[in-house]
């Protein structure tokens, strides 16, 4: 890319000069540029005059030519690198300079830091071989999508201030989740539901903690219709330390931090011990017990955490049976498919979701597995009402007509923050560039791809599996035992041709293969199994 690739200094040899004054001839060049203005559109300073040079979008176009170029090359040799990166703590700080530079400085000079100091940084998640925790999709699509949505930058809090950005995010919901198969009743159209993007799906599990929380403290008032601030107060500290949250102990840790942000007492986190025999799936029975016992010491069960897919094993919890106990308390039913839920979009994986129309809440991140860059989580509830009296706040400054006559809805009454990005351009490029036939294929190859793994695993005595394979993902370790399974780990990763972690089930040190990397092929998985197996005749024979 040679137009962001001119040759300057590195970074670590500016570092004594990074606070430098701009040069002699560089002040008389931007007096100079000043000066030939006419009157009218000269500026205050002949500094600033040289910075609406360097602002002139025609740099852009340049410039802009030559990242398309550097992200295409890298996405076409990003097999030749070591997936998981090299360097010690604290490398980063010794290459770059202690101080932000005074001088401007070229984007040549940038990019040569970004090759030769920041790449040897990167763990690369978009390398094929990448099988670490669960995967992060990219694609040109959604590329395109994020490139206009940096380009317009708008703040979409509101429907007013952009009224397409508001619009885009409930149309391209409504399309997706009846693509994974969700009632009418979570949808926009559907009346009382919708659907919103969040950052995360740990942010999607906190708003929905707080959403649970409205409408309990709603109820307990006698259905009052708002929580207003100046008789809200005493009940809501009067409750919190009686409400109790429940989840499986393979729940994700958001579920926990979820409960401190909503000023719930960690002591009131219920962790339902799975079991082995389960497959570690929530075990509702034990759920039941626990709530039983909660209501009879005088404790409220608020809020039921559902996980499709835990990042330990892929387990699949009962939401017919859970959604169940749920509603017998009268606790608001979330469910958490960070990973899984992008398979609903094949019918054949759909099983997941029975009971989700008796269920609050549901999440799952398209920049997990659908092919859309990060940050993309999309959330949807059967009844928006409780959002919005658990976030809004509107000061007179956001206040319009259209948002007083409830003919829009603000998205900033959806989420923590007031502030949020067009999200839904790059999920927008992304179902239309590859409509669902073509996001199909993509899950049921991966899956292909796991089984494929799966298989020869079975086939050699030294593994077992203990756990069944969970979608496109895999877990094994070595019979003999923790030690020489966490040995073949270790050398796995050492080699750089593959990047797997571990987690513990019942005790037992395992491996978790997740395939999901779009460009992960057969002969991908054929050698990371010729690695595995290399690694573990050395872990057995020390």
């Amino acid at each position: 890319m040679e137009s962001t690739a001119a040759t300057g200094p590195s970074a670590a040899t500016r570092a004594s000069a990074g606070s430098a004054a701009p040069s002699a001839p560089a002040a008389g060049a931007a007096a100079a540029a000043s000066a030939a203005l006419p009157d009218s559109e000269r500026h205050a300073t002949p500094e600033y005059a040289a910075m609406r040079e360097r602002m002139d979008w025609e740099k852009f176009r340049e410039h802009g030519r030559g990242m398309v170029d550097f992200i295409s090359d890298y996405y076409s040799g990003v097999e030749k690198l070591p997936v998981k990166s090299q360097v010690k703590p604290g490398y980063l700080a010794e290459l770059l300079p202690r101080s932000a530079p005074e001088a401007p400085e070229s984007v040549g000079d940038v990019m040569k830091d970004v090759r030769e100091h920041i790449l040897p940084g990167i763990t690369h998640w978009q390398h094929p071989s990448f099988f670490s925790y669960f995967p992060a999709n990219t694609s040109y699509p959604g590329l395109l999508g994020d490139m206009l949505a940096s380009c317009f930058n708008v703040i979409g809090f509101s429907w007013i201030a952009s009224p397409a950005a508001t619009e885009l995010e409930s149309i391209t919901l409504d399309w997706l989740g009846e693509l994974i198969g969700l009632p009418e009743s979570f949808l926009t159209r559907g009346g009382k539901g919708g659907g919103v993007i969040q950052g995360t799906a740990s942010e999607a599990t906190i708003v929905a903690l707080l959403a649970s929380r409205a409408r309990a403290l709603s109820r307990d008032r006698d259905g009052a219709p708002a929580l207003d601030a100046g008789d809200g107060g005493a009940l809501e500290d009067a409750m919190a330390p009686k409400w109790c949250v429940y989840g499986s102990d393979q729940a994700h840790s958001s579920a926990k931090k979820a409960c401190m942000v909503a000023g719930i007492p960690l002591a009131r986190y219920r962790c339902i011990p799975s079991k082995r025999e389960d497959n570690y799936s929530l075990d509702v029975a034990a759920l039941r017990e626990a709530m039983r016992k909660d209501k009879e010491a005088g404790l409220r069960p608020l809020f039921v955490l559902a996980t499709c897919g835990t990042t330990s094993s892929g387990a699949m919890d009962d939401l017919v049976a859970a959604s169940a106990a749920a509603k017998e308390h009268d606790a608001w039913m979330h469910v958490d498919a960070a990973w899984a839920g992008s398979a609903c979009i094949c019918p054949e994986f759909r099983g997941m979701l029975r009971g989700i129309e008796n269920c609050d809440s549901i999440d799952f991140n398209p920049h997990k597995w659908l092919l859309t860059n990060f940050n993309c989580s999309t959330m949807w509830v059967q009844d928006k009402e409780w959002l919005l009296q658990a976030l809004s706040l509107t000061p007179e400054y956001l206040r319009s007509k259209e948002y007083e006559a409830k003919v829009v809805q603000d998205y900033r009454d959806w989420q923590i923050p007031l502030g949020r990005r067009f999200h839904s351009l790059k999920l927008f490029f992304v179902l239309r560039v590859f409509g669902a036939e073509g996001l199909r294929s993509f899950i049921r190859e991966h899956v292909a791809l796991a089984t494929r793994f799966r298989e020869m695993i079975e086939a050699d005595d030294r593994f077992e599996m203990p756990v069944p394979q969970s979608l496109s993902l895999v877990c094994f370790r070595l019979k003999a035992g923790n030690a020489p399974t966490e040995r073949l780990l270790e050398m796995l990763n050492e080699g750089g041709s593959a990047f797997m972690v571990h987690t513990k089930l019942s005790g037992d040190f395992v491996i978790r293969m997740a395939v999901g990397n779009p460009r992960t092929e057969i002969r991908h998985v054929d050698r990371v199994w010729e690695e595995v197996r290399r690694c573990a005749d050395v872990a057995l024979a020390e």
